[in-house]
């Protein structure tokens, strides 16, 4: 049978299950997108079981079967491949072998491109190093539009986030899987988190009536007046590229057809983006009521792209990272300088960068983007149980790795590197001190040996001894991944060793009586309810992570191809494409020396948490506003506050409430009210002065840069995290 198309259509091949397609189709045609008028064409060697062609069925109109293989011309020109708008290819994520199951998705690509040399692929990936084997597909073109979802590398972003704002993985993963409102009336904490659930990115064009506005004034104006939270915002080159810039600052003036990311509940309201006019709706006070005006002004807002941002040279090499050259270095501008002049009070303008240079040393990959090092001898990093008890460690981050010679590589660079950002300064990089097999940690060490303040005790996760030794109640963060490949038929037994590691941690008594954060990482979803005993999870709650997530973000990029890159960028601290180019060829990142260009990457927003019962919000903490809050942050310090992290019984008097777990709530109203113990989720600005001698702004993400033990000078918000349990576990005595 050949396929008869009328409209637009979409190939869907690779792992074709219930469960992959139910999670495509759920979010694929979720009603808060536009109109999608797009068939969806699945084509599979298997034909479906009873219960998927049922599925296939329920959605007919949209939806139709192909029994065949992409490896086959016959069955690509059958499925119309030439004329298809995309191709999306399926992983498993619960196979055996993620190497295996990487190489036959990298032969669909294969075939599907020497089918037809122009089509749109976007593959989901299980393990990062396998991307590199893309990169020799002559017609593979990320600049085109094909992406490659890397699982590995996302899941292990996320809980690297984790450790720098808790929650935020849960934040991430809401946003970028479709979910629909669900109303309870009860003021409960699943009021609140369900309210934030609903909220989904989408992209959309501004108004002209914000042209030559800066972008917090425009922020401000969205949330205040149109209820949209803008985070980011699209910058397109005369050449063409493009690059997303994440809460760029108030140098930057925006001009027609800025392209704005946005959180929101759904694409409608997105719209008001586009159709506000000063004109006629400055005096509206119902967002709902801005809808396309006819002025003469609206008419002609917008045919596409037109320029973007008016922006100096020097801005465009900071913080476009497109720009930069395949050899890692970046495109020489004439105006090149990192005199940054801005209104922030955090910063001084002038030439601090310049003074602090030096050229002669090596303290950042070739693009700037990381911190790097001379590549170490694995045993040099090597602690012995005395050595790293006699190691005073604090504020660090403890990970606990099973895995032995004969393990799938986890790919541990991809949760490093987010950790060591250049938009952090050397003294504010945590500690990080990994818990496991050496034969294993021997396997990886060749793609971490260029990253500072890393180490390694040979042990195992089960052993309390070995925890002890690396002062894992002192940790910021307790991490506990599995390499192990369990081929084990019942599904709940897939995640015992990083169950059982949690338990173990758990239950160890420490003096300060104070918990140890964890983030696991699951490969059944549903074996979360075995991590807490005292709480009162359902086994049928859906889960926001892992599977519906991993497919969302391949239908988000499918709709926008924007949005990976925001994902990206938010989530492994700045690597590109370029980078992954350098990767592929050398395995290792590559040191280079400072420069005016280099050092300009650093000036980019990080994922931050904010207190609130001290510091220069504490004003608002008690019973403020969060709107309030959100306009005092951004006004003051360019600081982009995106959801509030509260903890689950603070709707209570302290005396009732007992528990110390916290749940996200993303983008909350601007009357929602602010209690003493919220951590705010912020996108803040770089700041050149960190650890000299002045005061500055930094977060309190856990025993943020718990440093200041150990006699660095950094200048923060007098609190952290570890500080901020102690005092709520006082009050709630």
């Amino acid at each position: 049978m050949i396929l008869h198309l009328l409209s637009r259509h979409i190939v869907v091949c690779g792992h074709i299950t219930l469960e992959s397609v139910s999670n495509f189709l759920k979010d694929f045609l979720h009603k808060d997108r536009d109109d999608v008028n797009v068939e969806i064409v699945f084509l599979h060697n298997i034909s479906p079981n009873l219960e998927l062609e049922a599925l296939f069925k329920r959605h007919f109109t949209q939806v139709e079967f192909y029994q065949g293989s992409v490896l086959n011309p016959h069955d690509l020109a059958r499925v119309k491949i030439e004329s298809a708008d995309a191709c999306l290819i399926l992983a498993n994520k619960y196979c055996a072998d993620p190497d295996a199951e990487d190489a036959s998705n990298i032969m669909r690509v294969i075939s599907i491109k020497n089918y037809h040399p122009k089509i749109r692929i976007i593959t989901q990936m299980l393990q990062y190093h396998n991307k590199a084997h893309l990169l020799n597909i002559p017609s593979w073109n990320w600049k085109e539009g094909d992406d490659a979802i890397c699982l590995a590398e996302l899941k292990l972003g996320f809980i690297a986030q984790s450790c720098l704002a808790q929650g935020l993985s849960t934040m991430l993963a809401n946003l970028f899987s479709m979910r629909s409102f669900i109303k309870i009336e009860e003021d409960t904490w699943q009021k609140y988190y369900l309210e934030g659930v609903a909220n989904e990115m989408y992209t959309e064009f501004l108004s002209s009536a914000f042209v030559g506005m800066s972008f917090p004034v425009i922020c401000e104006l969205c949330y205040v007046k149109l209820k949209l939270l803008l985070i980011a915002i699209e910058y397109k080159s005369d050449q063409r590229e493009c690059s997303t810039l994440i809460n760029p600052g108030n140098h930057m003036k925006m001009q027609e057809g800025t392209l704005g990311f946005f959180i929101a509940s759904d694409a409608k309201e997105v719209k008001r983006a586009l159709f506000y006019c000063k004109a006629c709706h400055d005096d509206i006070t119902d967002p709902k009521r801005i809808k396309k005006c006819g002025c003469k002004k609206s008419k002609n807002s917008y045919n596409g792209y037109i320029k973007s941002i008016a922006v100096e040279e020097d801005q465009q090499s900071a913080l476009s990272p497109k720009k930069k050259q395949r050899n890692g270095g970046m495109k020489d501008s004439p105006n090149s300088s990192p005199k940054i002049m801005r209104h922030d009070p955090l910063l001084i303008p002038g030439n601090e960068q310049i003074e602090s240079m030096d050229e002669n040393v090596k303290k950042y990959d070739s693009t700037g983007m990381f911190h790097w090092c001379p590549s170490k001898d694995i045993e040099k990093v090597i602690l012995s149980r005395s050595e790293a008890a006699m190691t005073v460690l604090s504020g660090h981050v403890v990970v606990c790795i099973f895995g032995d010679v004969k393990s799938a590589l986890i790919g541990l660079r991809n949760f490093v590197m987010p950790l060591r950002a250049s938009n952090f300064h050397y003294h504010e990089l945590k500690h990080i001190v990994f818990v496991g097999s050496l034969e294993y940690l021997k396997r990886e060490w060749e793609t971490l040996h260029n990253f500072p303040k890393v180490s390694i005790l040979p042990g195992t996760p089960l052993s309390r001894a070995d925890l002890r030794a690396v002062n894992i109640n002192l940790c910021d963060m307790c991490v506990i991944l599995s390499a192990n490949q369990n081929n084990i038929d019942d599904a709940s037994l897939q995640d015992k060793e990083c169950i059982l590691a949690s338990l173990n941690i758990k239950s160890m008594l420490f003096d300060d009586s104070i918990g140890v954060l964890q983030a696991n990482s699951q490969v059944n979803d549903s074996n979360v309810q075995f991590l807490d005993q005292d709480d009162d999870d359902d086994p049928d709650t859906e889960l926001y992570l892992t599977q519906p997530f991993a497919c969302g973000t391949a239908f988000a990029t499918y709709f926008n191809d924007n949005i990976l890159t925001l994902i990206r960028t938010l989530v492994t601290g700045g690597a590109t494409p370029e980078l992954e180019g350098l990767l592929a060829e050398e395995n290792a990142l590559r040191g280079g020396y400072s420069t005016p260009q280099t050092l300009a990457n650093r000036d980019r927003c990080r994922v931050a948490q904010l207190a609130l019962y001290d510091g220069p919000f504490a004003d608002l903490g008690d019973g403020g506003c969060y709107g309030d809050l959100f306009c005092k942050a951004l006004k003051t310090y360019n600081m982009l506050c995106f959801g509030i992290y509260r903890l689950r019984d603070a709707h209570l008097n302290q005396s009732q409430s007992q528990c110390t777990k916290r749940y996200v709530i993303t983008n909350p109203p601007y009357a929602f009210e602010l209690v003493p113990s919220d951590l705010i989720f912020c996108l803040m600005q770089f700041d050149h002065n960190a650890g000299q001698s002045r005061t500055s702004l930094s977060h309190s993400s856990h025993s943020s840069h718990s440093s200041s033990k150990k006699g660095s000078s950094v200048h923060s918000i007098p609190t952290t995290n570890r500080t901020n349990r102690a005092r709520n576990r006082d009050k709630q005595k």
